[in-house]
């Protein structure tokens, strides 16, 4: 079975990937965010305690 990704509007070149995390008490959250899988795009769409995000600056974790 074939996996198509959409196309990320913000560049026109890469694809939205889905992005997974871990709820405070353990709980997987799936699809947390997307992110454009070109770096020079970044643009990225979260959502933050029931809150959606919209291209806030990508960092890396330390965690």
């Amino acid at each position: 079975m074939e996996v198509k990704f959409p196309t990320c509007r913000a560049c026109n070149k890469g694809v939205l990937l889905p992005l997974s995390d871990y709820g405070r008490e353990g709980a997987t959250i799936q699809y947390k965010a997307w992110c454009c899988s070109d770096p020079d795009c970044g643009y990225n769409i979260r959502i933050d305690n029931g809150e959606i995000s919209i291209g806030r600056r990508l960092t890396q974790s330390m965690k």
